[in-house]
């Protein structure tokens, strides 16, 4: 990869993902269709025309708001069998209750210290609060203005991929196997997205997901996860004749929760731990929803944690023989892990030798969360994930040092080369 010595590298990113951000794409729990919301039409289209602009092939749109193309392999000699690689990236950014519009700041040359993102309101990212600014002394960063998450999940990786295909489409002189991309909606509600993929136009032998934080992290272990919502229906009375009567559904729905452990919630585990967490309550005097949400590395212990929820469900139900319980659970997606074999693992060595040979330190982590590639691992395309280089994801703290982004995109580009490697 000599030729890309003298590529500006970090200027490429900074103006690709500004461009990105500008464009407002929060996805919304709870809407009725996908995409959730109309910005993330806009930053579809908005790609579809750079991805014609770089000149690649097949673009298309589904009705869903996945974008997906392909870049034939330009490879010189007789070489055959080259790998075909995808590369998968989501639209949306997250909702955390902040400003859907993020005005990025950039950082020139950081000094140390805390860094001022809002002067007006008193926002800072304080080096006590995240200590891990100061390994990044000396180098540009990108912070938002503190009404807002950055947006660098998943921006960064959208800016990562294009501009990766950009360098390709400059410099004909590197090889590589047929590369598609797919740009999905939604991930951050449930990896809505990924499903809508068309397979069909997807024919590749595995691919990455660029959805990680900090240097160096790789991912290719993520929960086990699941969805549940207990619905009660009680009975509702005047307080003059309630007794032996009335049936309070919220207090059902409190002896449900009270019949979970509490050691086990998303507050009290760490690692590898599972966990199962109420996310909401919504009553009336006469009916009351519980949402939950169950997570779990290990498939064992994943369904034993379903099954102790209808355990309680059984419970509740005799306590309460008056009222009207139901309890639907859906899986939502699986454990990368789960999906890798001698046969297809070797992506993730592609991986970790792309490191070694940036002499960037691999970071393994088992993701307490899940990634496009958790849905798409499952549709026999194994999809490990990779650093974007940015810290405190759903967070106004959120911040992106160049020299991350720097290094994440040369491992794609790395990750590229392997695969059309002779050796």
């Amino acid at each position: 990869m000599c030729v890309l010595r003298d590529l500006n590298l970090q200027k490429r990113l900074k103006e690709r993902f500004f461009r990105y951000v500008a464009v407002e794409s929060q996805s919304r729990e709870g809407a009725d269709e996908v995409p959730s919301s109309p910005g993330q039409w806009t930053l579809a289209r908005l790609l579809m025309c750079d991805l014609e602009a770089l000149g690649l092939q097949g673009i298309a749109i589904n009705e869903h708001c996945v974008v997906q193309a392909h870049l034939p392999a330009r490879l010189h000699g007789s070489r055959k069998n080259v790998p075909s690689i995808g590369f998968v990236c989501h639209l949306d950014t997250v909702d955390v209750g902040l400003s859907p519009e993020i005005k990025p700041v950039l950082i020139r040359n950081y000094q140390g210290g805390d860094i001022c993102q809002n002067r007006e309101k008193h926002l800072y990212i304080s080096v006590k609060e995240h200590p891990e600014l100061m390994d990044y002394i000396g180098e540009d960063i990108i912070v938002s203005d503190g009404t807002s998450v950055l947006g660098a999940d998943n921006k960064a990786a959208i800016a990562n991929v294009m501009t990766v295909l950009e360098i390709l489409r400059e410099y004909p002189e590197l090889e590589h196997g047929d590369l598609y991309v797919a740009f999905v909606p939604d991930e951050e509600i449930g990896l809505l997205g990924s499903r809508e993929i068309d397979f069909d136009k997807f024919p590749v032998d595995y691919a990455y997901t660029i959805d990680s934080c900090a240097l160096g992290e790789v991912v290719y272990e993520t929960f086990n996860a699941a969805s549940a919502e207990l619905r009660i229906r009680g009975i509702s009375a005047h307080p003059m004749s309630s007794k032996n009567t009335l049936v309070n559904p919220v207090m059902v729905a409190v002896d449900f929760i009270n019949l979970l452990n509490r050691a086990e919630t998303p507050e009290h585990t760490e690692g590898r731990e599972g966990y199962i967490w109420v996310t909401g309550v919504r009553a009336d005097m006469l009916n009351c929803t519980v949402s939950l949400n169950i997570r779990d590395h290990d498939r064992r212990a994943y369904e034993a944690r379903k099954k102790y929820l209808e355990e309680a469900l059984k419970i509740t139900k005799l306590r309460h023989p008056k009222a009207e319980i139901e309890l639907e659970i859906h899986d939502v997606y699986g454990n990368i892990a789960d999906a890798v074999t001698p046969e297809n693992r070797k992506c993730i060595d592609y991986l970790y030798r792309a490191l070694e040979e940036l002499q960037i330190p691999a970071k393994t982590i088992a993701m307490r969360g899940g990634t496009d590639g958790s849905y798409i691992s499952t549709r026999g395309i194994l999809t490990p994930n990779y650093f974007t280089g940015a810290h405190n994801f759903h967070s106004r703290c959120e911040f992106w040092p160049m020299g991350s982004a720097e290094k994440s995109c040369l491992t794609t580009l790395k990750l590229i080369e392997l695969a059309a490697r002779k050796d």
